[in-house]
């Protein structure tokens, strides 16, 4: 994990994933190079939000190449289907709309 008041605007972050957890819940990760981590709040916590577009205000200023909205359904499981062979991870282009940015 790694927190959020240490991240630079200065350094590039290759892409931010926004983890759909539930219908209104959100966690967030950074992928610089080839390793993805958990960011965390100033207490160690995962780092959530109840909005996708409160996440994506938190990152206006950092250079960023890509962020996404991901999800990976347990849908199978909860209707007692075969564990696919393949995932059925789904990400998902978000905008910049310069939300928190001033």
């Amino acid at each position: 994990m790694i927190s959020f008041k240490s991240l630079s605007r200065k350094e590039p972050l290759d892409k931010v994933v926004i983890h759909s957890l539930d219908c209104s819940l959100y966690q967030v990760s950074i992928i610089r190079g080839d390793v993805e981590e958990l960011v965390c709040d100033a207490h160690g916590k995962p780092l959530k939000a109840r909005s996708v577009l409160e996440l994506e205000a938190l990152f206006e200023g950092f250079p960023v190449h890509a962020m996404v909205l991901r999800q990976e359904s347990a849908y199978d499981e909860m209707i007692n289907q075969p564990v696919r062979a393949g995932s059925n991870r789904m990400e998902v282009p978000v905008g910049r709309n310069r939300l928190g940015y001033k």
